[in-house]
């Protein structure tokens, strides 16, 4: 029977339902406190096994409990704990939805049993009734929505008392009762159900259409406004299903429910593959600002490092990529966390004053009689002489030396060493600012070196995703599903591979947010090299001579030896 669009997922008809009631000796959910336990499977409005037994609570059962359930300590005396009915239980409710009265009363305690004996609580879908009929009938319809009452308007074949499963079984005539009135209302399939509990407004429900036509595969998404602004982007593995989450209870943030108020139209941008989406996903981002996403109001600023231009260079924290940068850097704290580690370990002056090559006339300031400058100020030191402190700093930024790494480590050791243990841990935090920094920087800078590599993931269904970097970005993306030729479709991406012209700086003018995500997916494990432009026996500038990632993927088996 072909389904309509409400129906897309999982029909109601085809959901097995495990419908659960609990009866306990009171007190707070735990490891123990359950008296009995009552269960019905049903599909398709056919009960296909019921589940009932008594569990010893290992506790007293207080009268007014024996008064409501009518079980005794005596009766769950010889009955088994819960330990080991659980077991059995759990394979029963093997993936079905859990279905009960007030389903968090039960919910809770049997999460806490499962903790508590070591069982791992499968997290299943779950259904309230009580909720349910809440957001369903009237006040017309009934004036109590407890589960005697439901029983009673739905003509219940039986009557709930206060037994697991008696109550158990009422409630799948309520259960279905329920899904009877929701039928006409669009609720065809478990999803729509899920969906339709939580508390929408009508207008945020009404506004699903507005993914009714998006494709269901990976991609970006972006919701426009009345004047076809672009309010917010995102990506998603499949980007009707996350769309249509806006308008459900599960998005439950103010800001987007406001933004679900405003959108007028939904576009969806299909992808390869996940890296494609999060790359396309930034540029998005960069071009339209949109007002809704985050990253629009607190843009994520990238901070460098670099050397002034002058007789006696000093380090300098900028927000702009240029030839011998150090970077990126997350935050200005932590490019000048790493420009100061650096100064102090290479004897770099800090002062902000322009001093001229020839006849300066400064005064010494507190580092020079400390003998942490060499007090270039005042003419104690000559260009030539200083000239070896910026020449550290050129030199570990291209990767070729890390002298200023081993000062700032001998430095922390005799402090600690002198018993100066706060300082000098204060000085290790430091220094590991500045290792991560240099590593970032050495390995981003290797790939934007690279002119163009062509990478491969396996999709896990037997094909291939690929990826064409150029410079660090990603210039051309696509797949060959199992049983496709790989290598025709290679060579196809890359013919229609975006044109890369790089900039001058250590990243090409590649956006740095950009060939970090690339990076990122390159070093995932299961990667496979296709081919590159640099052969591997080049020293890669910027990376010491090897990237470390390089390494890995060039021992790892590539595309046409393992077909």
């Amino acid at each position: 029977m072909q389904l309509a669009f409400d129906e897309l997922g999982t029909p109601l008809r085809d959901v097995t339902f495990v419908i659960v009631d609990l009866e306990t000796a009171g007190g707070a959910p735990g490891p123990d406190g359950i008296t009995e336990i009552g269960a019905v499977k049903v599909r398709g409005g056919e009960v296909l096994g019921e589940f009932g037994t008594l569990v010893d609570p290992r506790t007293t059962i207080p009268p007014q409990i024996v008064e409501l359930t009518g079980i005794t300590t005596a009766m769950v005396q010889s009955a088994p704990p819960i330990d080991q009915v659980l077991p059995a239980f759990l394979e029963f409710a093997a993936g079905a939805v859990l279905v009960a009265h007030n389903a968090g009363f039960d919910t809770r305690f049997l999460r806490a049993a499962c903790e508590g004996h070591g069982y791992t609580w499968p997290k299943p879908a779950v259904v309230c009734t009580l909720t349910l009929s809440r957001r369903v009938l009237s006040q017309t319809d009934t004036r109590s929505h407890r589960l005697s009452a439901l029983a009673r308007l739905f003509g219940a074949r039986t009557t709930p008392t206060h037994r697991a499963l008696d109550d158990a079984r009422a409630t799948v005539d309520v259960l279905h009762g329920l899904l009877e009135r929701v039928g006409p209302l669009g609720v065809q399939s478990l999803e729509e159900l899920l969906d339709f509990l939580p508390d929408v407004t009508p207008a945020q429900r009404r506004k699903r259409t507005l993914a009714a036509d998006l494709p269901e595969t990976p991609g970006v998404y972006l919701f426009r406004g009345p004047n076809d602004e672009v309010l917010y982007v995102g990506t998603a593995r499949n980007i009707r299903r996350r769309v249509r989450q806006y308008f459900t209870g599960s998005e439950s943030r103010g800001r987007m429910r406001e933004m679900v108020a405003l959108a007028e139209r939904v576009d969806g941008i299909e992808c390869a593959h996940a890296l494609e989406a999060q790359v396309r996903e930034l540029r998005l981002l960069a071009a339209h600002r949109p007002a809704y996403n985050r990253r629009s109001k607190n843009p994520h600023t990238q901070w460098w490092v670099v050397l002034t231009d002058e007789a006696f260079p000093r380090l300098s924290v900028v927000r702009s990529e240029r030839d011998g940068a150090l970077g990126p850097f997350g935050s200005q704290a932590r490019a000048k966390t790493a420009a100061d580690t650096l100064a102090g370990a290479t004897g770099l002056r800090t002062c902000t004053q322009r001093i001229p090559a020839r006849n300066p006339q400064g005064t010494p300031c507190v580092l020079a009689e400390l003998g942490r400058c060499g007090a270039p100020c005042a003419g104690r030191q000559s260009v030539d002489e200083y000239a070896h402190a910026p020449r550290q700093i050129t030199d570990l930024v291209a990767g070729t030396a890390d002298a200023p790494l081993h000062a700032a480590r001998v430095h922390i050791d005799t402090l600690a060493g002198d018993g100066h243990f706060e300082q000098a841990a204060r000085r290790r935090d430091e220094l590991v600012t500045l290792l991560r920094g240099v590593g970032q920087a050495h390995r981003l800078s290797a790939l934007a070196a690279i002119e163009e590599l062509v990478a491969a993931a396996p999709d896990g269904t037997g094909g291939w995703e690929f990826a064409v970097i150029r410079h660090g970005r990603l210039a051309s993306a696509g797949v060959a599903r199992r049983g496709t030729p790989p290598m025709p479709v290679v060579d196809a991406l890359v013919a229609s591979a975006e044109t890369v012209l790089p900039s001058p700086g250590p990243l090409r003018g590649a956006p740095a947010e950009e060939t970090g995500a690339v990076l990122r997916w390159l070093t995932t494990p299961g990667r496979r090299l296709v081919r590159t432009s640099r052969p591997w026996s080049e020293p890669v500038h910027g990376a010491g001579g090897w990237a470390p990632w390089l390494d890995k993927v060039a021992t790892a088996a590539t595309l046409e030896n393992i077909g």
